[in-house]
């Protein structure tokens, strides 16, 4: 079994913002693949199967991530080799993806909280690039994460979702 870890806040104004790429990355793949979230409010996440891979959607807030993805783990007796979270990064150019085995949590606040609660920093991620300098220099680092894509960037998106949701197949 397989656990992908969508990042993202709850609630509709955080919909179609760049710290919600997570959750937009597995609502895509989900349509595609014509399947439904359903609620695990013991495991504080909404969820869905597809053949060995369980997707989640975390339902706290982005700097808490890590509970619920310990919650599946210990639940299905997922190894940490086995964990793929997908986030954004503000550092990568829109739309660049990068994938790494392991690593830091570079800053990434999601990152640290399933890093905090596995214990390890030996899990996958999937990075999808957000990055907009001249925006950011603007309204700095915070009112960017949870700012909505520019038009031009909105009509990228289908492309660069539909590459991650080659990466969650190949997963």
């Amino acid at each position: 079994m397989k656990l992908v870890v969508g990042f993202g806040n709850p609630g509709n104004e955080y919909n179609f913002t760049r710290h919600n790429s997570g959750f937009l990355a597995l609502d895509f793949y989900a349509k595609v693949k014509g399947l439904t979230w359903e609620t695990h409010p013991k495991f504080g996440a909404i969820y869905l199967k597809d053949e060995d891979r369980i997707f989640i959607k975390p339902q706290g807030f982005y700097n808490t991530s890590g509970v619920p993805v310990k919650a599946f783990q210990n639940f299905y007796k997922i190894d940490t080799k086995d964990i793929l979270v997908v986030c954004d990064d503000f550092n990568l150019d829109f739309g660049k993806l990068r994938r790494r085995e392991k690593g830091s949590a570079g800053g990434n606040n999601g990152l640290k909280s399933v890093i905090a609660e596995l214990k390890t920093e030996d899990f996958k991620r999937l990075r999808i690039g957000t990055g907009n300098d001249e925006l950011r220099k603007k309204i700095g680092d915070v009112d960017f994460v949870l700012s909505k894509f520019t038009p031009e960037e909105k009509t990228k998106l289908p492309e660069i979702l539909k590459q991650v949701s080659e990466e969650l197949s190949s997963f």
